[in-house]
């Protein structure tokens, strides 16, 4: 085998998605922590000597204590290259993890014991089952007082309309959680409420060992043995030897813990490196695109603007689909049909960078960025191709952003440039006014852009509200052209106050209401309305 393809054979690039609050990101620290990427954990809560995950590197992050933005980790662990994609669970910001979605191999769904599958989570799940991601569950916060584990697992079943099957269990919960029986690899793990340091496990090949009677308990080893006896004949048997139900999405293996506490996470990490699909093709609009390829591929799905706040820069991370990238070597920018070069490639530690001379299929790559990059831009060896699903989807919520301050219009329009690039929220200019109206997916977004439009450009906003039902992208029907092109005059003059360019300068119609937009689509039925932006 080439040593190419082997280091493809090594990669693990997933993301962790959850509902706020169920402990993703300490996860992600926890994960970090057994590869050695850091030494202590910093506790996520505020606490009086303030630490913060290490992911959460943004400065509202830090305030709030919630994760705003993906951030990309890789470390190494038994072999194996790790790439964690740490998404934010809140609601407000599904849409960066949506296209997070598309640049991993698997994901690992974090549910929180006592509170069980929540909306953000389902939601989540519908897009790993549209593209038929493989999903590895952890159920997280034993230590705290929560749901029957088989209630947990038909929940998980129903809601998430994934099959499943438990390789770790638990030995009771919150207080007196005892531990976990891993059935993968038939240890006792007793459980030390530790947040920094790691537990060792007991091997017992047999669980009517009566050693074990000794260490937790008769009544609770008697429990033990019961519930696994009614594990072997309700859920499905695993092996490692026969992953294939799991790599097509239809089955979950599910894990029991407390990230917290370091407790049930290397036994999820020593399955998932083993069990995770390395990285796997990736379809573009021309034709599919398989890892192994000579030449380099990749796809931007996200950009971030001011990671080093001392130097206003962007950057763009490539998702690495085939081939190797190599430093200083030019590559094809299709959408602008240039040749560019990249002294500076950088991979992640969170915000901690170092330049790459390399990377793999699988591996995320950050490319310094001065306004040359959109998200869905591609990056190939010379080939033109085009990589699907990284909408743009349609706003629910709308202001117009008026500047606070006139004195740094230069700035206020660089950061508002910069924030939209990133897909943070998305800007209409208003065709009649010229009135610039953000739209995003909820409130929440908008604190954020005041925040860093504040913090990171010195440029200050103000809000005016303004009532808007959806935004949506409009086009002819090429079936008719004659007639749509007439509809369409006739659209445009009549709706003129309700139309926007959006950044690319596509017209866009702002419904103020749902009956309107129901009218228009009836009226108008040579034009065609669209929801998201890639159509």
């Amino acid at each position: 085998m080439s040593s190419e393809a082997s280091e493809i054979l090594r990669r693990r690039t997933f993301a962790i998605i959850s509902h706020p609050d169920a402990g993703k990101t300490t996860l992600t620290e926890k994960l970090l922590l057994y590869g050695g990427a850091i030494h202590v954990a910093g506790a996520v809560k505020s606490n009086k000597i303030r630490k913060t995950a290490t992911s959460d590197w943004m400065e509202i992050e830090k305030q709030r204590g919630i994760s705003v933005a993906t951030s990309v980790m890789g470390f190494e662990y038994e072999g194996y290259k790790i790439n964690i994609l740490d998404t934010p669970g809140h609601q407000d910001f599904a849409e960066d993890t949506f296209r997070t979605l598309t640049a991993v191999d698997s994901v690992i769904i974090v549910i929180d014991a006592a509170k069980g599958v929540e909306t953000q989570t389902r939601r989540l799940m519908q897009v790993c089952r549209m593209r038929k991601t493989p999903v590895m569950v952890f159920v997280n916060k034993m230590d705290r007082e929560g749901k029957d584990p088989f209630e947990l697992l038909d929940e998980i079943e129903s809601e998430l309309g994934i099959n499943v099957t438990p390789l770790s269990w638990p030995i009771n919960s919150g207080q007196r959680f005892k531990g976990v029986y891993n059935i993968f690899q038939h240890t006792l793990d007793l459980y030390q409420p530790d947040k920094t340091h790691v537990t060792e496990s007991m091997r017992y090949d047999d669980v009517n060992n009566t050693e074990i009677d000794s260490l937790i308990g008769q009544q609770d080893a008697e429990k033990l043995r019961q519930d696994l006896e009614l594990i072997t004949e309700v859920y499905p048997a695993f092996s490692v030897d026969d992953t294939a139900e799991y790599l097509q999405g239809d089955l979950a293996p599910v894990f029991f813990g407390s990230a917290l506490n370091t407790f049930g996470v290397r036994e999820l990490l020593e399955c998932f490196v083993r069990i995770a699909p390395s990285p796997r093709p990736v379809m573009t609009e021309e034709r599919e695109v398989h890892p192994d390829e000579e030449q380099f591929t990749g796809f931007v799905f996200k950009i971030h603007a001011n990671m080093d706040p001392n130097h206003r820069s962007c950057i763009a991370f490539v998702k690495v689909c085939s081939g190797k990238f190599m430093r200083n070597v030019y590559y094809k920018h299709v959408r602008l049909n240039q040749n560019m070069r990249f002294s500076a490639p950088t991979a992640f530690m969170a915000q901690k960078k170092e330049t790459v001379d390399e990377a793999y299929a699988g591996d995320i790559v950050g490319l310094p960025d001065t306004g040359n990059f959109k998200i869905g831009d591609t990056l190939t060896g010379g080939e033109v191709l085009h990589f699907k699903g990284l909408p743009s989807f349609s706003p629910e919520m709308f202001k117009y952003i008026e500047n606070a301050d006139p004195m740094k219009q230069k700035q206020l329009d660089k950061g508002v440039n910069q924030l939209m690039d990133e897909g943070v929220a998305q800007l209409f200019v208003n065709q009649v006014t010229g009135r610039k109206i953000i739209g995003t997916v909820g409130q929440l977004q908008f604190e954020v852009i005041q925040y860093r439009l504040e913090h990171e450009y010195n440029a200050r906003c103000k809000w005016e509200p303004l009532q808007m039902y959806k935004a949506c992208w409009i086009e002819k029907d090429p079936d008719s052209p004659q007639e749509a092109e007439e509809e369409l005059r006739l659209f445009k003059t009549r709706k003129t106050q309700y139309l926007a360019y959006d950044k690319e300068g596509r017209d866009v119609f702002l419904a103020d209401s749902a009956y309107l937009l129901q009218m228009a689509q009836n009226d108008y039925k040579h034009i065609r309305f669209h929801f998201t932006s890639e159509f």
